[in-house]
């Protein structure tokens, strides 16, 4: 064989061997970042590995894109779908990989896409209550969506800063003047030479503590760094393990006790060069002046992490988040008690709250509501805010024992990206909360959430039956719950009344010379603001009402269905005004006998009266008259509004309708073929 073809054979080998060995090189580091939470860095590092890995070694291709797509799926990396997607294609032998390719398809709101991929992994699963909870939500969202709640949100624009993050806002007082949040945003500085420390987990700014406090007017001012928390080393200087402290050091997700003087707050610092996990620390306040922060020690194992506090009203119990040993899968919310100067009794919230997946972000009120975030729950898709109640029967003492009813808070809070971090200012149902809706590269916001007063009203507008308004009539408003309320109408006959929360109220329209008129309306059951429309119809005592809406049958006295309508609102007038008697009068047109029409006419008045007796008014009420073709209509302005052709005051009899053209006629006739009633007496069973 040719010397220099062996050389070049070695030098191919060497060469090949030397890039093997560099590639196990760079997944080994990879994997170190991804182990102790550099998701960023490792997600990065996978990637570009990908790119270098063969097409025909299809196992090791399929293990970094999976890698790849857990790391970026941490941190909302929209790239992760693809990577799901690559390590599926190259058969990938875990099938968690549909559950999180399903679950990254969610956030991204591609809910038929995700449906299928969790169908999938319940085939392999049909138990796991991760994906039934995702394809629940899958199913239901476009319905979630459709039923906000009553909380009204805007982008608080006082805390956010362009390309930057900020989140989980949290009151120093019940008063709700002071704030602190997570943040980061760079201290302005003339120094051009300093660097921005970005955070190897995240790839953005570190993260830190900024405060800010309500001026005179009520507007937050003064957005400053919480300095004193820490001591600040030069870049790269390690400092003793002890007390970890370094220059990129990140601080975020805090609470305080009642009285705003101590502070519980997340704390995190690369030590060598490592990143050893989360810790929460405490810190005193005071001259206005935070002091170091200490270490709160709540698990013996010091490689445990631990974050995100929340102190209960009496500062007794502290929630918070970890991985420790034994929980549910993901980081859990656990518990703390207050023995003397030791946090004990450190005790998992359950697999009510917990689930396989990620539950953060605890926030505690003062009547023991639990508010979080999930992605584990039905929900929307990424982080959901929830929230929590013990039910009444169970023993809240004992952690194990606690039932909880569970909620998701729905739109507008909830959407398809991340929503976490709340706060409420004391016992209102005002406060802030965090989310990543609408921003393309990732950056959390804060917004302010409000709940409306809920406003009940009723108004509407009193006329006569010729639609002209009533401005002096009188409205009385009775509820069920002692409200009894009496006011005037304005002169343009319109009237506006406020109502109570869950009230059956019974309305009386009056004014002198009319009949009266009764409504009924209610508020029970109702979880929103709501204004009625109630209009009232008054008819004059003096003047003969015409009822448009009741009809017989062609020729015959038999009432059709079409006048169910007109029949039921005569029965109720009479029921509202139960001191009057009538006469029921019915009408012909000028066609045929008058003999023949009036008989006609008289037994068409005795059916609205048989009807009006079957239906519970009594019979000494009623009296039936039939006026056949006599007494025309006298055409009044309404009429002539209607019909110009009709002069006002002119009798429509058969000299005038002769007159007009049959179409013309037609109408006329239609007119004196009517049934009306007059008031006879106002003091029937008075005496």
């Amino acid at each position: 064989m040719n010397n220099k073809l062996i050389i070049s054979i070695l030098l191919i080998s060497t060469l090949f061997s030397m890039s093997s060995c560099s590639l196990s090189a760079r997944i080994k580091k990879a994997d170190r970042k991804y182990a102790i939470g550099e998701y960023y860095e490792a997600g990065e590092m996978y990637r570009q590995l990908y790119r270098k890995i063969p097409s025909k070694d299809k196992k090791l291709r399929a293990q970094i894109a999976f890698k790849q797509a857990e790391s970026q799926r941490i941190l909302n990396n929209a790239r992760a779908a693809s990577a799901y997607k690559n390590a599926i294609k190259y058969h990938y032998p875990d099938s968690i990989v549909y559950l999180h390719y399903a679950q990254v398809l969610h956030y991204q709101g591609k809910y038929k896409d995700a449906i299928k991929q969790y169908d999938i992994y319940l085939e392999a699963h049909p138990n796991d209550y991760v994906a039934m909870a995702g394809k629940y939500g899958c199913t239901k969202v476009e319905e979630w969506k459709k039923q906000p709640s009553r909380y009204k949100i805007a982008l608080a624009k006082a805390f956010n800063e362009k390309r930057t993050s900020n989140f989980s806002p949290a009151f120093l007082t019940e008063d709700g003047d002071a704030l602190v949040f997570t943040s980061n945003r760079q201290e302005k500085t003339t120094d051009k030479k300093k660097k921005i420390r970005t955070s190897p987990v995240t790839g953005f700014a570190t993260f830190n503590l900024y405060s800010t406090r309500k001026n005179a007017a009520g507007e937050w001012e003064d957005i400053m760094l919480c300095e004193g928390l820490y001591e600040e080393s030069e870049e790269g200087e390690d400092t003793e393990s002890g007390n970890a402290k370094n220059g990129s050091a990140e601080l975020g997700v805090c609470c305080f006790s009642a009285d705003g003087k101590t502070m519980y707050f997340t704390y995190s610092c690369p030590i060598n060069g490592q990143d050893l996990g989360a810790k929460i620390y405490t810190s005193t306040r005071a001259s206005g002046e935070w002091g170091e922060g200490q270490e709160l020690q709540l698990f013996a194992d010091s490689s445990i992490t631990v974050g995100h506090p929340a102190l209960s009203v009496h500062g007794d119990t502290l929630y918070f988040v970890s991985d420790a040993p034994g929980g549910y899968g993901g980081k859990d919310i656990y518990m703390a008690i207050l023995n003397g100067s030791e946090w004990s009794d450190i005790q998992n919230l359950g697999p009510q709250i917990n689930t396989a997946d990620d539950e953060l972000f605890p926030h505690i009120r003062p009547d023991g509501r639990l508010y979080f975030s999930s992605k584990g729950h039905p929900g929307y898709g990424g982080l959901d805010l929830f929230y929590a109640e013990i039910k009444p029967e169970t023993d809240s003492q004992h952690p194990d024992s606690i039932q909880w009813n569970i909620f998701n808070m729905g739109a507008p809070f909830n959407s398809i990206n991340d929503d976490f971090g709340i706060t409420f200012a004391g016992v209102s149902e005002n406060g802030f909360f965090s989310s990543n809706r609408g921003q393309k590269k990732g950056y959390d916001q804060i917004y302010s959430f409000t709940l409306p007063a809920m406003e009940f009203l009723v108004e509407g507008t009193i006329r006569n039956t010729d639609n002209e308004p009533v401005g002096d009539a009188t409205i009385r408003l009775v509820g069920d719950d002692g409200t009894n309320i009496k006011a005037q109408t304005r002169r343009d006959g319109t009237y506006r009344l406020k109502l109570n929360k869950d009230t059956r109220y019974a309305m009386l329209a009056t004014a002198r010379g009319y009949l009266n008129a009764k409504q009924q309306l209610s508020t029970k059951g109702l979880n929103d603001s709501h204004s009625y429309q109630q209009d009232f119809t008054l008819a004059l005592i003096s003047k003969p009402v015409t009822m448009s809406n009741i009809f017989y049958e062609f020729g015959k006295w038999t009432l059709t269905p079409e006048s169910e309508k007109g029949l039921t609102e005569l029965v109720k007038l009479l029921n509202d005004n139960p001191n009057i008697t009538i006469e029921l009068s019915a009408y012909t047109d000028m066609v045929g006998q008058n003999d023949a029409n009036k008989q006609l006419s008289l037994r068409r008045a005795q059916s609205v009266v048989d009807y009006l007796i079957q239906h519970g008014i009594k019979a000494d009420r009623l009296t039936p008259v039939g006026y056949g073709e006599e007494k025309p209509v006298v055409v009044d302005d309404k009429m002539h509004k209607q019909y110009p052709y009709l002069p006002k005051e002119q009798v429509l009899d058969e000299a005038f309708i002769s007159t007009l053209t049959p179409d013309k006629q037609e109408v006329c006739h239609s007119l004196n073929r009517r049934t009306e009633f007059r008031v006879l007496k106002t003091t029937y069973n008075l005496y």
